[in-house]
């Protein structure tokens, strides 16, 4: 009995002493790596967005082991990580606070952004089916990220401010049907569309697909004005901004809207509506695959096995926008064709961002500016992990590319939206 009463007290202080340690190292957050750690880099922008849909927050941190997410611990967070196959590690308060000190240092490039709201999610899509896939709803599939389909008549009837963020799924807002007349105007599908688009506009009042695209064009560019985010893809990008700049003029010909094409109209472009261009030249040959020389893929000669372009490396605490949109575990990443692969730089307006490029070829891959009190981006190339997607190919199999750069640099423009707003510094 003596024996048990003298030891008691080293008993109860090995009891003190192992619940303090239990509470300095219990589990404070889930730290999702996406350096060459992560299993799958495009699911994992899925759960962070899951997390913000639940009403949490989510730490991204920027250039911290290629732009991690770190939340706050929940066995739902760790389960859902299991589930969906996503790299993870459970951390304690001391590491987090480990990790926000380095991170926060002024001496290093990184920075902690704190996203807050699962933005509300629209792709501007048609609803019958078109013989290509678009890059930005495949991965949104496959990351489990849920958003909703909107076209012509929904932008029309003034949708568009429901939403947080819109994607242009490849389009051609010129009315020109993607200038696919001079290869594909005996294939059924073409017919199809070029009907479904003519009925459409003159249900919602138009006269021509041309000038129904243009007001689509228009709401969008009204949408990101009031403070939407828009980013766009291949064709949705350069045919957007060159219907701004028609909109005084006709430059469709009589195959597309059954009347000449005005031929004064390169004069009377106006530049001074476009987000991104300027100055650019017209292609007004109905045969040619080229809408301007925006894009350079008719002149480009590049094989591919030289052909990448490289991403920019912003200050993560001056430059904030730009390196959450570039956030990736690769800085060089693999180019890719599409109807339009890439952007001309002499005619990119002052003010727009270049944030990734093939320096040597004058290639403008990746950009960005702002619109009134929004923002927009726009991405070269048609898909990522197909060099050359073509007519009826199909869909890209993302499950065999579950660390793609070239995906990452859309899903980052997903999760922007989420961002709390910082004011810039000067």
């Amino acid at each position: 009995m003596k024996h048990r009463l003298k030891n008691l007290p080293a008993f109860t202080f090995l009891l003190l002493a192992l619940s303090l340690f239990s509470q300095i190292t219990r589990a404070a957050s889930i730290l999702i790596p996406m350096d060459d750690e992560q299993k799958d880099h495009l699911k994992s922008y899925g759960i962070a967005f899951w997390v913000l849909k639940n009403g949490e927050e989510v730490d991204w941190l920027l250039n911290y082991r290629g732009g991690s997410f770190m939340t706050k611990y929940d066995k739902k967070i760790e389960d859902e990580c299991k589930i969906r196959g996503v790299s993870y590690e459970v951390i304690t308060d001391a590491k987090e606070n480990e990790i926000v000190t380095e991170v926060s240092d002024p001496s290093v490039n990184m920075d902690i952004v704190k996203l807050e709201k699962a933005p509300r999610m629209a792709v501007y899509s048609p609803k019958d089916k078109l013989p290509w896939d678009d890059a930005v709803t495949l991965v949104l599939k496959y990351a489990e990220i849920p958003y909703d389909v909107v076209y012509d008549e929904e932008v029309i009837r003034g949708d568009l401010p429901k939403y947080d963020w819109l994607h242009l799924h490849h389009e051609d807002f010129t009315g020109q049907y993607s200038k696919f007349y001079g290869g594909f105007r005996y294939a059924q599908w073409y017919n199809d569309d070029v009907r479904n688009q003519e009925a459409m506009a003159h249900k919602l009042g138009f006269k021509k697909v041309s000038q129904m695209k243009l007001a689509v064009a228009e709401h969008i560019r009204d949408f990101c004005a009031g403070g939407g985010f828009l980013f766009a893809m291949c064709s949705g990008t350069d045919t957007f901004d060159i219907a701004l700049a028609a909109h005084n003029t006709d430059i469709c010909e009589s195959m597309f809207d059954g009347d000449a094409a005005d031929p004064d109209a390169q004069s009377k472009l106006d530049f001074s509506q476009t987000f991104a261009f300027q100055n650019f030249t017209l292609d007004m040959n109905p045969l040619s695959h080229s809408f301007s020389n925006i894009d350079v893929t008719p002149t480009r000669q590049i094989d591919q096995a030289h052909d990448f372009f490289t991403l920019f490396d912003f200050s993560a605490k001056w430059d904030v926008v730009p390196s959450m949109l570039t956030q990736d575990h690769d800085k060089v990443i693999k180019g890719f064709m599409g109807l339009t692969t890439a952007f001309n730089e002499s005619k990119l307006k002052p003010g727009v961002i270049i944030m990734g490029e093939m320096k040597t070829a004058n290639e403008a891959r990746y950009i960005h500016g702002e619109y009134g009190k929004g923002q927009w981006t726009f991405y070269g190339g048609h898909d990522p992990e197909d060099y050359q997607h073509m007519v009826g190919d199909p869909p890209t199999d993302l499950k065999l590319h579950p660390n793609s750069p070239g995906y990452r640099l859309i899903l980052n423009n997903v999760l922007f939206p989420a961002a709390r707003k910082k004011k810039q510094k000067t």
